[in-house]
């Protein structure tokens, strides 16, 4: 299982292997040295696929007026905040890995009868034995630190401090890393909640650190990059059912029946259109937004309409990421037209 990060979270499995079960199976080899240990640590922290969520950054980048986009103080203030973003995302990530060794869950997902891969073994440094648990452990809380450090910087040094931007900046610093660590939030059915609020958060926090305000258009966008990443993690969630319910994470796919969850997921998609639409309607975004976002639009209709006729909940996880990047692209396509003065 993979906080946050859906693209890689699918289970070939049954269930996860109990808790007492070795963390590593017979191909696990000695703790990786040098480059290669460095590549084990990229690939705790999923770098390969959480490069989404840095898209962030170009979203409220772009929705800044012309004229401030490449003044000092924002680019200073933008850079400090992604940079901390990304520790405080290796962090979440690097955790949940090694619950996921401790709990069992990672050893049955990814590894089969008589320690059989199942996926690759690469994704994960610590069933391979390229990293320790107390390595990965050290390295979830470092990143925590280096985050929660950068992200202060970004504050201090910014030309704007608004209470709510600092607010939930500071939610997602204390909450974000506890997806499966420390107070387990996903296990007490907060799952999806932060895996669509930390998405807005850092669109919208930065944006309040340099702008000093959040106008409709930006809470709109914010809230379709958190509504995009859900639309891909749910799928996963439907996926790893049989594995997150025998570790007790309570998604709600794991709490609802097949039709339920179907219905939830209908309700994020149905959500998705009409926050578009609705958006263009209502005067928050200029009228002509909707047209940006038809391609995503299309796609995310293709995406939960197949899922809904064939049930290949993989496939739709797919269709999920290729929706969420063709969002992006209209959003920024969007916006450098509406605030190019």
């Amino acid at each position: 299982m993979d906080a946050f990060t859906s693209v890689d979270a699918v289970s070939g499995a049954s269930g996860p292997a109990p808790a007492s079960a070795p963390a590593t199976g017979a191909e696990a080899g000695p703790p990786a040295t040098g480059r290669a240990r460095l590549v084990a640590y990229a690939r705790l922290a999923k770098f390969e696929f959480v490069l989404d969520y840095y898209l962030s950054m170009l979203v409220l980048w772009t929705a800044l007026a012309g004229s401030v986009r490449f003044a000092s103080d924002t680019l200073t203030t933008l850079l400090l905040f992604l940079v901390g973003e990304v520790g405080v995302v290796s962090a979440v990530m690097a955790l949940d890995d090694v619950n996921g060794i401790r709990d069992g869950s990672d050893r049955a997902n990814y590894l089969g009868t008589g320690g059989t891969p199942l996926r690759p073994l690469e994704r994960k440094p610590l069933l391979t034995g390229a990293l320790t648990v107390a390595q990965a452990t050290r390295f979830g809380y470092l990143s925590l630190i280096w985050g929660a450090l950068f992200w202060t910087a970004s504050a201090v040094l910014a030309p704007e401090r608004p209470g709510w931007a600092l607010t939930i900046t500071g939610l997602v610093l204390f909450a974000g890393f506890q997806y499966s660590w420390g107070l387990k939030l996903s296990y007490r059915g907060l799952g999806e909640v932060l895996i669509m609020g930390c998405p807005l958060v850092i669109v919208i926090a930065p944006y309040g650190f340099v702008a000093g305000e959040l106008p409709a258009t930006v809470l709109v966008e914010g809230v379709l990059f958190g509504l995009w990443q859900i639309l891909v993690s749910c799928y996963s969630n439907t996926k790893d059912i049989s594995g997150d319910a025998a570790v007790g994470r309570t998604t709600v796919a794991v709490r609802t029946s097949a039709r339920g969850n179907l219905l939830f997921i209908g309700l994020l998609s149905a959500a998705d259109l009409l926050l578009v639409l609705g958006a263009s309607a209502a005067g928050w975004t200029p009228w002509w937004f909707f047209a940006a976002l038809l391609p995503q639009m299309a796609l995310r209709s293709r995406q939960f309409l197949s899922f809904g006729r064939t049930g290949d909940a993989l496939l739709a996880r797919r269709r999920g990421v290729l929706a969420f990047r063709t969002g992006v692209a209209g959003v920024v396509v969007a916006n450098l037209i509406h605030f190019a003065s």
